[in-house]
């Protein structure tokens, strides 16, 4: 049995992070995968504007027909880079290999002596989530960004309003 681990902020879950999941799914042959929810401390604001329960539902419900094994796991954020991967260890289940195409990630992983594995980037200039943060501040098509299991979370939890007040401004132009 295989144990990945793939680490995201998923502010929100999107296109291009299911697309990584059923390519590591198909490719990898995967058993069981753990996803780390990164930033898990940070919500309510423009770069992060989902709680970590919200990516959680995000997540689970957008994967639930994969014939995967999933542990959705908080990961909070650390300062320190040279401890950030045991910290990421002691927060979740054993795993076998990490995904990754964050140079960062990448560098921290393989100092820690573990395998790293990177996909190719799925329509990266659109599926980005800056790119759909941004649309849904701009009531921009956000939705055919993301799975359907998604636009009903952000809806649920009116996360469109939410994201849209953080982002406002009190400044007068300055």
């Amino acid at each position: 049995m295989t144990r990945g681990c793939y680490i995201g902020r998923f502010q929100p879950f999107h296109n291009g992070h299911l697309s990584m999941v059923e390519a590591i799914v198909e490719d990898d042959h995967v058993d069981e995968l753990v996803l780390g929810i990164g930033s898990a401390d940070a919500s309510h604001t423009r770069h992060d504007p989902f709680t970590a329960g919200e990516r959680i539902m995000m997540l689970t419900k957008s994967l639930v027909d994969l014939d995967l094994v999933t542990y959705a796991v908080p990961i909070e954020d650390l300062d320190r880079n040279s401890v950030w991967v045991s910290h990421v260890q002691s927060m979740s289940p054993d795993f076998d290999v990490a995904y990754s195409n964050n140079p960062l990630v990448i560098q921290l992983f393989e100092e820690a002596g573990v395998e790293v594995r990177q996909s190719p980037m799925f329509n990266r200039e659109v599926l980005e989530g800056s790119e759909v943060r941004e649309r849904m501040i701009k009531d921009g098509n956000w939705e055919s960004l993301v799975p359907d299991p998604v636009v009903d979370t952000i809806e649920e939890i009116d996360g469109i309003e939410r994201i849209q007040r953080v982002s406002e401004t009190d400044s007068n132009g300055i």
